[in-house]
């Protein structure tokens, strides 16, 4: 599938490949509220990787689930979409899904991006407290019956302590890893390259952190784990799956690459045809240890 951020509302690409071709779409964050994101300049390139600020720029729920270029475009494509969401507050999260279950019409699954600072608790990220991201799944899974997707935050002690707290809270599957924050210099100008100063980390620079953390939450947890975080391509994504994740997504590789995503389903059914595998199932979670 495709990283939420990296992909649009899947109506960007749509004259590259056929959408249903994908496990699914993950859209950009939707809020309750429309975001112009950060200022500028709000990406840069680093050594293996980027970082970006974007700020969760997005048109808001209601525009998104009317506008021609969002939710009633996908709804013709016939494409899984899984819509990732957001807020400020827990009872933004609330709202969210409350006015997306209320319009499900084509949405499979709702991803709750916890990476967000929290305004009432002086800024907070909801993924780095246990007890805020347990109560921010809990919010959501009362305002909606539809599946749950929480994305974790890497930035933490003990990965598997979130993984197991949102999934008592009620979600469904995890998926990670989110970017990892840092920060980039321009020696020339000596100011930050990015406007917000610190950015999220992704591409391969991250990969063995990700890899690394979806084999602890696949020991942690029972759930399905969608895994991402640096996947280039085919092989990338078969080392997560047999680190224990059921899916992946991709997102660095598509600014360079708008096809990666087609070109990673194909290269994993490659490898199993390679190594005999009649199913991906085969491979989940397969790495030996001894």
């Amino acid at each position: 599938m495709t990283a939420s951020g990296t992909f649009g509302y899947g109506y960007e690409y749509k004259d590259y490949f056929d959408l249903q071709r994908l496990g699914a779409v993950v859209v950009k964050g939707i809020a309750t509220f429309p975001s112009h994101g950060n200022p500028t300049p709000r990406v840069a390139e680093v050594s293996s990787g980027m970082l970006n600020a974007i700020g969760l720029q997005g048109p808001g729920v209601e525009k998104f689930l009317h506008g021609a270029e969002y939710m009633p475009f996908l709804r013709t494509t016939g494409a899984t979409v899984f819509v990732n969401i957001w807020g400020k507050t827990v009872e933004g999260y609330r709202e969210v899904a409350e006015r997306l279950d209320a319009d499900r019409e084509g949405i499979a699954a709702l991803e709750i991006n916890i990476s967000c600072p929290n305004v009432k608790e002086g800024g907070a990220a909801f993924g780095t407290d246990l007890k805020l991201a347990a109560q921010v799944v809990s919010e959501v899974r009362r305002a909606t019956t539809l599946p749950l997707i929480t994305k974790l935050s890497p930035n933490v002690a003990n990965i598997a302590d979130f993984a197991r707290c949102v999934v008592d809270a009620g979600s469904d599957m995890v998926s990670l890893i989110n970017t990892i924050t840092g920060m980039a210099i321009d020696i020339n100008t000596r100011r930050p390259k990015i406007a917000n100063l610190f950015g999220g980390l992704s591409g391969p620079a991250v990969k063995p952190v990700a890899v690394r953390m979806v084999y602890q939450v696949a020991q942690a947890v029972k759930v399905p784990i969608i895994g991402m975080g640096g996947i280039m391509n085919a092989a990338d994504a078969v080392e997560f799956m047999l680190a224990g994740a059921s899916a992946v997504a991709v997102g660095t590789a598509i600014f360079a690459d708008p096809y990666a995503p087609i070109k990673v389903i194909d290269g994993i059914n490659e490898y199993l045809d390679r190594n005999g595998c009649k199913s991906v199932r085969e491979i989940i979670g397969a790495v030996i240890l001894k």
